[in-house]
């Protein structure tokens, strides 16, 4: 039986894996996006790095059977199935408090706050907030360069499968932006399986 998490809209959860589990993130309402972060759990800290995985892989976005890779360049995850038509997005940083500030919401949740609640409950203080991957973010760039946020057309139930290729602790948030089409006009919940290959 798989490890159920379940992630409120407009909060997040840190999640502890071991190498060669499987992690699925569901979207079970549909056109939510989960902000993901992957820590690993030794002596060093090295976290999952947006840039170092696009340098590496020479792509925007992993491919199936592709990795994310660290700030040292080494594979934390293989991406193993996606049952979503995406898009996914590795270019845009966590909605932030300061995000929300230029569009005049004060005191709004947000991904990068929870992210840190998440850490500060394993123990973990960074001083910067990495990029997340954005699983199920419609904010592919247009042919003119610029780029935007659409409302998420992941349907209900779709999701993504990931292997761990180490230890590690990954944080999960549901997206807060409820001010904006991202999430289709209303956060929701995520939910995150984590199962033991046999």
């Amino acid at each position: 039986m798989p490890n159920r998490t379940v992630i409120p809209p407009q909060s997040g959860r840190a999640i502890r894996v071991s190498r060669g589990d499987l992690i699925r993130i569901v979207d079970p309402q549909g056109q939510q996006v989960a902000d993901l972060w992957a820590f690993t759990t030794g002596e060093t800290l090295d976290w999952l790095s947006t840039s170092h995985t696009r340098d590496i892989g020479e792509r925007l976005f992993p491919a199936m059977g592709e990795r994310f890779y660290s700030t040292a360049g080494k594979p934390l995850l293989t991406l193993v199935e996606d049952g979503s038509p995406g898009p996914h997005d590795m270019l845009y940083p966590a909605c932030s408090n300061a995000l929300y500030e230029r569009a005049g919401f004060h005191g709004h949740p947000n991904c990068q706050d929870n992210l840190h609640k998440a850490l500060a409950a394993e123990g973990i203080t960074l001083p910067f907030t990495p990029d997340p991957v954005d699983l199920f973010q419609n904010s592919m760039p247009l042919p003119d360069g610029r780029l935007d946020v659409y409302a998420s057309i992941n349907p209900p139930g779709g999701y993504i499968t990931l292997r761990a290729e180490q230890d590690l602790l990954l944080v999960v948030t549901a997206c807060s932006v409820d001010y904006y089409p991202t999430n289709g006009g209303v956060c929701t919940e995520i939910e995150v399986e984590v199962t033991r290959p046999e």
